[in-house]
């Protein structure tokens, strides 16, 4: 696992790499520039000495005064004591109102932002960092207005406006050219490479990487190249160059060393060893890995320490260490649940469980994917929730609109009943010409108020219907099969069986699917793709199911779909025309042909473990234990729960506690269905009696 420049460090990263937001004039403002140089680097240095400056400063003016206070606020945070760092930048903004200058409060600001991110209140940065805009470019302060638009750009990135970034950070770069000093342009130029990367341009980053290059050497330090270095570390290993972004990382580490920066020399470290785990060298992995905790250590960076035991953990796992590469892992996964970082942590977790199938733990490797899937399904709820909570602030505010056009017509009115009355008390005769006007305008009126009802009524109609499909896929999603399910309820009793001409029962089934190696198609791709491959399988599933099947965007890439009403004997036959219908299709995107096949868990519904069916909810969980059987031997196949045995030597808890044991226990039967070209399943031996070996399904089925 590498720790890469983009995400929510790098408005922190911005504070590392600030220009001089003063031209140094006197020698104690050089003095400064010196310290807050060797802040970016060696910050407990630089505390101590700030400090000191701090107490010659008392009679030096109000910007130089702020400055130090500053300086001594962001040497705090990369220290990481963000309490006393907030203080001091508070300080500063109060400071700089006090003295109603808009230099000094922007500054504050900017400080405050910086700590805000390292405290992980990523809104209120954002607020920060475009509040200190504004405030900035009221003052002619060039190197300040620089770094204020870069931080303002770097926000819109991460809100993932990257037009609006994009724009920001091209003013940055205009605004550095004016500067005789060239570090504004060099950071300015660093965070435009960061974006193209981010926008997942790679010609347009590395054009602009040369100029900072030129511009870097042009400043002969050490630490600004190192910087420059990492960058390049970074766009070359999203543009696929293993062989640059090692060079850069080498050379980076080299200076960062040269320098004693040692969180970026643990960051280089941690680089180095998810670079050879990424060429399964698990040797050096290890090495770089080991290195790379201890650099951590003596940064006091524990993000940093928990990748590198990440790292560690998956080349113990390379290495067949299972027991170690495990340890390693949970501790490393014990910093994310603790700091409540779920996109980090599912990260891990889908890296966690990967490692452990390549090694053959197939127990744990499932046990991660389950982890994984509930924070996945956890996020995507939250992502849902926020979509409609969207669509519905505008609906309201459509609403607003409308409410205050028709007001602006009524007083339009009064003003004309006003006007009227004052016309019959003048001009009798106008009377019966005014009560037609009148009677005109309410007609009008009355017409638009209904036409106005009328289109609010289409407006929650849509609103209903967009509630209950996915956006992206225009399937149901997981909240309208929700409300479906506890409405039709099975019955508390089984019942006998409806059965077919030929004999057969009727029965409901349920099927899970998810896509096989989703994440790696995403990584390799982008997530455009892996948008058209998802609306590709909504597609295929609508073709391989019939209308009255209900098909549902369970998760980010799983479906589910619930058929009503099928022959019991052709539950089987349907998870083989799913599996079919996917792995027959490839889907063509910018020029790359990628071949896609899915893992699938179902069962008959209801299931009756005995006189009492299961609960919808507990159905779908056992649904989703045979999809990760299906996922952890092998893939590209299904597995069905076809019913219980023995239950009375058992209970439904200890069949959801393993469902694989359950299996080869005999008291649960499963079916296994493969997909095209899958590998056979499990030996025969292995199995229990019970389970009936993979046979052709009738035709007649649904």
């Amino acid at each position: 696992m590498a720790i890469p420049v983009p995400g929510a460090r790098r408005l922190l990263i911005a504070a590392l790499l600030a220009p001089l937001l003063a031209c140094a004039q006197t020698p104690l403002d050089q003095r400064i520039a010196e310290v807050r140089e060797q802040s970016r680097f060696v910050p407990d240095k630089a505390l101590a000495q700030l400090l000191k400056l701090q107490t010659e400063a008392d009679g030096a003016p109000p910007a130089t005064r702020a400055e130090i206070m500053s300086q001594i606020s962001l040497a705090h945070m990369r220290l990481g004591e963000n309490e006393a760092a907030l203080a001091q930048a508070d300080a500063v903004i109060a400071y700089g109102k006090a003295q109603h200058n808009d230099a000094i409060v922007a500054n504050g600001l900017l400080s405050k932002a910086y700590v805000k991110f390292a405290q992980a209140d990523v809104r209120q940065a954002h607020q920060l960092a475009f509040e200190a805009e504004a405030t900035a470019a009221r003052t002619d302060d060039l190197p300040l207005r620089v770094q204020a638009t870069i931080t303002a750009g770097q926000a819109y990135a991460e809100r993932g406006d990257f037009p609006s970034a994009l724009v920001k950070l091209q003013t940055a770069v205009d605004l550095a050219r004016l500067i005789t000093n060239q570090l504004p342009l060099a950071t300015a130029l660093n965070a435009l490479t960061q974006l193209y990367n981010q926008m997942r341009e790679y010609d347009k980053g590395f054009a602009v990487l040369d100029e900072q290059l030129r511009v870097t050497r042009a400043l002969h330090s050490a630490g600004r190249m190192a910087v420059a270095k990492d960058t390049e570390y970074g766009l070359a290993i999203e543009a696929h160059q293993p062989e640059r972004a090692l060079h850069a990382l080498q050379e980076a580490l080299v200076l960062e060393r040269q320098l004693g920066a040692h969180r970026m020399i643990a960051n280089s470290l941690v680089n180095l060893s998810d670079n050879y785990l990424k060429q399964h060298d698990y040797a050096r992995a290890l090495r770089y890995g080991n290195e790379s905790l201890q650099a951590a250590r003596e940064a006091g960076s524990a993000p940093i320490e928990a990748t590198a035991r990440v790292n560690i953990g998956e080349a113990y796992l390379g290495m067949g260490r299972i027991a170690d590469g495990k340890k390693s892992f949970e501790a490393g996964l014990a910093f994310y649940e603790k700091a409540n970082s779920k996109p980090d942590l599912q990260s891990v977790l889908t890296e966690y469980g990967q490692a452990l199938e390549k090694a053959g733990d197939l127990r744990g490797a499932v046990e991660a994917y389950h982890r994984e899937r509930a924070i996945s399904n956890e996020l995507f709820e939250k992502q849902r929730q926020q979509a409609v909570l969207e669509l519905q602030e505008k609906y309201e505010a459509d609403k607003r609109q409308r409410q205050i056009e028709l007001l602006s017509r009524e007083n339009q009115v009064k003003g004309a009943e006003l006007d009227n009355r004052r016309l019959q008390q003048r001009v009798w005769w106008l009377l019966a010409l005014v009560f037609a006007l009148a009677a005109a305008v309410v007609g009008l009126l009355y017409r638009k108020v209904r036409h106005a009802n009328a289109q609010l009524e289409v407006k929650n109609l849509e609103l209903k219907a967009q509630s209950a499909l996915d956006p992206l896929t225009s399937l149901y999603n997981r909240r309208h099969f929700q409300d479906y399910m506890r409405g039709h309820a099975p019955a508390e009793r089984r019942e006998p069986p409806v059965r077919t001409s030929g004999g057969d029962d009727i029965v409901g089934a349920l099927f899970l699917l998810d896509v096989d190696h989703f994440k790696h198609v995403n990584d390799t791709y982008g997530h455009a793709a892996g948008d058209t491959v998802l609306k590709m399988i909504a597609e295929h599933l609508r073709i391989a199911l019939r209308e009255t099947d209900m098909i549902v965007r369970w998760g980010g890439e799983e479906f589910l779909a619930f058929l009503p009403a099928i022959p019991r004997h052709g539950v089987d036959e349907v998870a083989r025309r799913v599996l079919e219908s996917i792995s027959s299709q490839t889907v063509v995107y910018q020029n790359h042909r990628i071949q896609v096949n899915v893992s699938v868990g179902f069962a008959p519904f209801p299931l009756f473990p005995d006189e009492r069916p299961l609960s919808w909810e507990r159905a779908v969980n056992l649904v989703d234990m045979a999809l990760y059987l299906a996922k952890a031997h092998g893939r590209n196949r299904a597995y069905g729960v076809r019913g219980f045995a023995n239950f009375a030597d058992t209970s439904m808890e200890a069949i959801e506690q393993d469902l694989e044991r359950a299996w080869r226990a005999g008291f649960v039967d499963l079916s296994v269905v493969l997909g095209p070209a899958a590998d056979s399943p499990p030996p025969a031996g292995s199995e229990p009696s019970n389970v009936v070996p993979l046979k052709q399904a009738a035709k007649n089925g649904h």
